[in-house]
């Protein structure tokens, strides 16, 4: 097909995984509804709006057995993706530019994932995305689509036509959102403090001045920009045989559908339609995106979470141990920097264990066991490893990827990481969570974590590609460093 350059071949958007979007955590959500997804290790994937494979690759890397598939309408991104594939030698992914509208002949996925697609295409594309979904899926398969959500994006809209404003205003991406930021910062400043339109402005502003102009450039100055509401995808949706389940991440242990008053009164206002009662959820959460999970329509669906399934996951955590000055409490530190404390004597000794654990996970035998002898009943055990990971204590998996518990005397970094670091600044890690990678001597041990040098050989590379750096200090900081890469879950021998 005649090959047409758009904005993200003129502009690059950014690259990276998408945790939520990976078949792993997607089979769990799956299965704590009640449904049997295809196992991770052994699927079939499509990705919708695949950039430049960013998220897909790591995914073949990690998992041989199954194989992926994506397409962009976006040539230049997908050049680059399959020059990474060809780098990598990896058999079992192939990325192909292309429309979504009129596309045939993919054959038949396990899970389809359209992440960052659907509010930024026109209504007629958007219908074709869920007509290309319902004839591609496999009958128990997966589909993921994430959209800005209505009502809590009428807020993103007030930021979205000030960097209008701002585009009339610069040439380059750059200039174009910070002329809209001024903006918004220049009608914060003029309300009165402490006025709720103030903290609205300022919180927008901010959060646009964290991202990279080029992801603003892409999002809020999009063409085509139409969040949705949940009820409007689902109502959508079911004309073409899908139906919601879940969404893509456990919900937060303050969510308000986990307060039975609140979701009594939801339900009275909604009836059985959970479409109706999602949406009404979202009034109270404001909430301005979502990950949604849709499969085919079925009288067998279970949107109600239960515990039924947890016997046959696995489990991990990745919380770091935290002073706490509470008497009998332990306190924790999530990845993002989160704090959680408990003073459960079995929620301890469990955290205690798979902390030890990582980057590996335990099974559910010997998590059990952990319980049991703190004093839980063995029918206890399911629903409160499903309360710890709604609680973020853990997470939960039907999948484990060949990530290293113990650093090697030639340690070897995966080779996806490895190339990923020279692109960007951050990496996937063999969880498909993201580690970023800003400071230039970690990027440089990264890289020289081929499993073809031992520490010695490590150090002396490092010391002669930084020579203004003190070698007593790249001598002293290379084992806490190689933990940290461990930790990462970024070794693979």
């Amino acid at each position: 097909m005649e090959v047409v350059p758009n904005r993200f071949d003129e502009v690059a958007y950014p690259a990276h995984a998408f945790a939520n979007t990976h078949p792993g955590q997607l089979a769990v959500m799956a299965a704590l509804h009640g449904l049997a997804a295809a196992a991770p290790g052994n699927c079939r994937v499509l990705e919708i709006g695949c950039n430049e494979g960013a998220n897909l690759i790591p995914m073949a890397f990690a998992m041989p057995g199954s194989e992926f598939t994506g397409f962009d309408l976006a040539a230049l991104p997908i050049a680059r993706g399959q020059q990474r594939i060809a780098e990598l030698n990896l058999v079992n992914i192939r990325l192909f530019q292309a429309d979504i509208c009129g596309l045939e002949g993919l054959g038949e996925y396990d899970y389809i994932v359209a992440h960052g697609v659907y509010t930024w295409v026109p209504g007629s594309v958007r219908e074709h995305l869920l007509a290309l979904c319902s004839r591609h899926l496999a009958p128990s398969g997966i589909t993921f689509i994430s959209y800005n959500a209505l009502p809590g994006s009428h807020l993103r809209n007030i930021a979205r036509d000030a960097l209008r404003w701002g585009s009339r205003r610069g040439q380059t991406p750059e200039d174009q959102v910070a002329a809209g930021v001024e903006l918004l910062h220049l009608a914060a400043r003029s309300r009165p403090a402490g006025d709720t339109w103030r903290n609205v402005l300022e919180e927008r502003a901010g959060k646009i001045e964290a991202r990279s102009a080029s992801a603003t450039y892409h999002d809020e100055l999009a063409p085509a920009y139409e969040p949705v509401s949940v009820l409007d995808l689902l109502e959508r949706a079911r004309q073409h045989g899908l139906e919601y389940l879940s969404e893509a991440e456990l919900p937060m242990p303050n969510d308000p559908a986990l307060q039975p008053e609140l979701a009594k009164q939801v339900a009275a206002l909604a009836g059985d339609d959970c479409a109706a009662q999602e949406y009404l959820f979202d009034f109270i959460r404001m909430r301005m995106y979502r990950e949604t999970i849709l499969v085919r329509t079925g009288p067998a669906l279970r949107q109600k979470m239960t515990a039924a399934a947890v016997p046959q996951m696995r489990f991990t955590s990745a919380l770091i141990a935290a002073e706490t000055d509470q008497p009998g409490a332990r306190s924790w530190l999530l990845p993002g920097g989160a704090r959680v404390n408990c003073t459960q004597e079995p929620v301890i000794a469990v955290v205690d264990r798979l902390t030890a654990a990582w980057p590996r996970a335990l099974g559910y035998l010997e998590v059990e066991e952990v319980l049991t002898s703190a004093g839980l009943l063995r029918e206890q055990v399911p629903g409160l490893l499903l309360q710890m990971a709604i609680a973020r204590f853990l997470d939960l998996h039907l999948w484990e990827p060949p990530v290293m518990g113990h650093i090697s005397e030639r340690p070897r970094a995966t080779a996806a990481s490895r190339q990923e670091v020279l692109l960007h600044p951050q990496v996937a890690n063999l969880w498909h969570n993201t580690v970023e990678f800003h400071d230039p001597p970690a990027r440089a041990l990264l890289l020289l974590l081929d499993g073809q040098h031992d520490r010695g050989e490590i150090l002396a590379e490092l010391q002669r590609q930084f020579p203004l750096v003190d070698p007593s200090e790249l001598e002293v900081g290379l084992e806490p460093n190689l933990q940290s890469f461990l930790r990462a879950a970024l070794l693979d021998g």
